[in-house]
């Protein structure tokens, strides 16, 4: 069998990617199964994709991008499946999917993790925020083979389109990867939580109560990221974003909090953070959005957070208590381990190639 990946961003270098399918590519080898990865962008232009200036450079690349996709028609006959992670190009109508799926007949396995049929522009991607072409999200359900869903909500949008839609959800490979447990009686607490640029908005809601819990504790709050915070908080740490050190970094924390606003763009999120943090025996305290409550039980392996009041009082009681949260990083490593990692996701993601 021979498959073909279409995918926005080089290999290992997007969340997205790693999380959902890259880490199961070992797994295909061991099937005899053949596969291809094509992304859209090459490591050059993806460096710069978010820095500030470099517009030439970015155009360059984009165009690079849709030549590839054009020269790879050629050779698509060859493969018996085509994975499609979110689109084959950042902009413009779905033209490639369309002639795989309709001109060369090949299964298509259309796979995405937010809700990326919704606009969702910010500052970083307002300028082709008007291009982006959202609504072929639908188009491309309908073509599929597959709809690979990261969780519940995407799935109900995509059976509207597709009655071949399935929860295929973000995993952790908790075998080479998140393979530690944190140690909880360490000091000073960490608060952490990690993220790209554009996620940061969702801590805004946090710095009231942080800046409370400084009055009577002390911790740190550490935050990682791309792009350093602006807040006017005492306990900060700001860590930048580095795949080699991404684990060790997350196991400074003693618990990680994932805040979100009760939108229709965070019903599409897949836990990610949540997953990360309870991987390594962290637990976690986050918003009641989305799949958060799917993964996290209150009082279990975290706590579901709603109003200030809330978060203050979930992260007193985990700061003061190394016991307790010793008790919930077990339970939260338990929990991935059962429900939400590569090895208990094997079959249901190679079930996608049949």
């Amino acid at each position: 069998m021979k498959i073909l990946f279409v995918v926005p961003y080089p290999y290992g270098k997007a969340p997205s990617q790693r999380f959902r399918f890259e880490q199961y590519l070992g797994f295909l080898t061991e099937n005899n199964w053949q596969y291809t990865f094509a992304p859209f962008l090459d490591d050059r232009t993806w460096n710069i994709l978010y820095k500030p200036g470099h517009t030439g450079q970015k155009v360059w690349g984009i165009l690079k991008g849709f030549f590839k996709r054009f020269i790879l028609l050629f050779s698509a006959s060859g493969f018996d499946f085509v994975f499609i992670h979110r689109e084959a190009t950042p902009i413009g109508p779905p033209w490639f999917e369309w002639i795989i799926a309709k001109i060369l007949r090949k299964k298509i396995i259309y796979d995405f993790d937010d809700a990326i049929w919704l606009p969702n522009t910010s500052e970083n991607n307002k300028i082709v925020g008007g291009i982006k072409w959202h609504h072929k999200v639908k188009a491309i359900c309908r073509w599929a083979y597959i709809v690979s869903c990261g969780n519940s909500f995407l799935c109900e949008f995509a059976k509207q389109y597709n009655p071949n839609a399935f929860i295929n959800p973000t995993t952790i490979d908790t075998i080479h990867l998140h393979n530690q447990v944190k140690n909880q009686n360490t000091n000073p607490v960490v608060i952490g939580w990690t993220g790209t640029h554009s996620t940061l908005k969702y801590l805004d809601q946090i710095v009231p109560v942080l800046q409370e819990l400084e009055k009577k504790f002390s911790f740190k709050f550490c935050v990682i990221s791309n792009k350093a915070p602006a807040w006017n908080i005492q306990s900060l740490v700001y860590k930048p974003w580095q795949k080699e050190t991404e684990i060790e970094d997350l196991l400074s924390f003693n618990v990680g909090i994932m805040p979100l606003e009760d939108d229709i763009w965070a019903k599409g999120k897949c836990a990610f953070k949540a997953l990360q943090y309870m991987a390594l025996g962290i637990p976690a305290l986050v918003s009641p959005v989305g799949m958060n409550t799917e993964v996290v039980e209150h009082g279990v392996n975290g706590y579901i957070c709603s109003t200030p009041q809330q978060w203050y009082t979930s992260l007193a009681e985990i700061i003061s208590k190394p016991t307790l949260r010793e008790v919930q990083g077990k339970a939260a490593r338990q929990k991935i381990e059962q429900d939400y990692a590569v090895l208990s996701n094997r079959t249901n993601f190679l079930g996608l190639f049949v």
